[in-house]
């Protein structure tokens, strides 16, 4: 694939106007691209692992080591993202990725407020090939100093989010943020600053003043970049912002996800645990979650949506109906999206790792047996999201019986149980279990491994693809080489 024009930096930062985005020429645009999720934030459906990723990593380093489990990821990190990789998306017409990245990148727990000096690496070159094929990046904080959600999407290895109850970790926070602004604020491919991920503070007192903390501080050292904001409870609620007032060049960004389309899901038209799920539906959802964008006269930007596929024909073309009517809804309101998500082992992803790679025919038994066990929410089918049944369902019909009330935050008490009974209490056995998976192997079959997420060594979900294509706008689809 031949290098495009883009070489260059734009003249100018990305900007809001009013209700819409200028990109870096001064043109109004519609952003449109993915999600490069379980890349800089590995996440366990996405690469194959269990549990969380900062236990995952101790778990293959004390199999193999620690200088070769750190070599081993650091092969993987930049084969899952290159050159390659940004002209496809480039060729597609995509303008934007949304970067998810791990605090663990910038500072160690041992070193806090100890800048890591190849903290910038991997976000430098994907940021520079992006731009190279006219696309922007977006980077996204997803895993923050004590969690700032309950999930293991946030590395965490509870089911607590610790960041809202000890100031020692929004401290460090900020010193992270600090750290990002003062290394970008020249850089006009990156779009903005997208300060948490997710976050879910259940007192909802905690969330508005630290991200006032977290813009004052960048704002100090980049007036330039957009700031990004998602809203409270996985991105969903909006009252900790004065509607009034929307600060100049913020963008208050919503997650978009319909139940029907989640591992867990029905039928499209149809029921989902016990609530009718149709068009109108995710209309109203929309609606509800875009209120305080609309309402604020800001752009609206969806920054994660779109369905999980089961690899039953029936279901995935329910699948993609709902993802249809969903970009129908975002061209309707002008809305700029990045759609979770763009690689992974064929679960949602646009690119996945080919059946026949190394890596796939190493771990897919693996995988199986950990969605038998429904230890990745996001990755168990709805049969699996209940485990081993004669278990959990008995656990679960224990929970409702004795403390029929019970609605813990954020969703309830069939995501608590599920949780702690799959996800932490059978997913942490798992994590040692992936990493034997390791013990033995040479550094040449460990490169073998690392290089299956290579692009060349990938295959796209063609579907996805069209799909996503003509959401954007975009007037061709061009079959890029090296897909396998």
């Amino acid at each position: 694939m031949g290098m495009s024009s883009h070489a260059s930096q734009p003249p100018q930062f990305v900007r809001t106007d009013g209700t819409r985005f200028l990109d870096g020429y001064g043109r109004p645009i519609r952003f449109t691209g993915v999600c490069v999720g379980g890349w800089l934030n590995m996440e366990n459906f996405i690469t194959g692992y269990a549990a969380n990723e900062t236990l995952m990593r101790e778990k293959v380093a004390a199999v193999i080591g620690t200088d070769r489990a750190a070599r081993f990821f650091d092969r993987l990190l930049t084969a899952f993202y290159g050159e390659a990789d940004a002209a496809f998306l480039g060729e597609l017409g995509m303008t934007l990725i949304r970067i998810p990245v791990n605090y663990h990148h910038f500072e160690d727990d041992a070193r806090p407020f100890e800048l890591k000096p190849d903290a910038f690496d991997h976000l430098d070159r994907a940021i520079e090939a992006s731009g190279r094929h006219g696309v922007y990046s977006l980077i996204d904080l997803h895993a923050l100093p004590g969690g700032q959600n309950h999930h293991w999407h946030s590395d965490n290895d509870t089911h607590q989010a610790q960041l809202w109850r000890h100031p020692h970790f929004q401290d460090r926070v900020e010193g992270i943020w600090r750290a990002i602004a003062s290394h970008y604020k020249d850089n006009t491919w990156v779009a903005g600053y997208n300060l948490m991920n997710e976050p879910a503070d259940e007192t909802r007192r905690v969330v508005g003043p630290l991200y006032r903390r977290l813009f004052d501080a960048v704002r100090a050292i980049d007036p330039d970049h957009a700031i990004f904001l998602d809203g409270n409870t996985y991105s969903t609620e909006f009252d900790m912002f004065d509607a009034t007032d929307p600060r100049p060049n913020t963008v208050y960004s919503l997650h978009d996800y319909v139940p029907s389309g989640l591992g867990r899901g029905g039928d499209y038209p149809g029921e989902t645990d016990g609530v009718y799920i149709d068009r109108e539906y995710a209309r109203r959802k929309f609606l509800q979650r875009s209120e305080y964008a609309r309402a604020s006269g800001t752009p609206i930007m969806v920054g994660e949506f779109a369905p999980i596929y089961s690899g039953n024909e029936r279901t995935d073309a329910m699948r993609r109906q709902l993802l249809a009517d969903q970009l129908d809804l975002y061209r309707e309101f002008d809305v700029s999206w990045t759609s979770w998500m763009y690689k992974d082992l064929g679960r949602q992803g646009l690119v996945s790792v080919a059946p026949d790679s190394p890596y796939r025919r190493r771990f897919d038994d693996f995988v199986a047996k950990k969605n038998r066990l429904a230890a990745d929410q996001w990755g168990s089918d709805r049969l699996g999201g209940e485990g081993v049944r004669e278990v959990s369902e008995a656990v679960q019909a224990l929970a409702a019986r004795e403390f029929p009330n019970w609605n813990p935050y954020p969703w309830g008490r069939f995501d608590t149980v599920a949780t702690v009974l799959n996800n932490l209490l059978f997913a942490q056995p798992l994590a040692e279990e992936y990493a034997e998976l390791f013990r033995g192997l040479s550094d040449d079959e460990l490169d073998a491994l690392a290089d299956s997420f290579a692009f060349e060594q990938c295959v796209v979900r063609e579907s996805l693809r069209d799909q996503l294509v003509a959401g954007g706008d975009t007037a061709s689809i061009p079959t890029p080489a090296g897909l396998a």
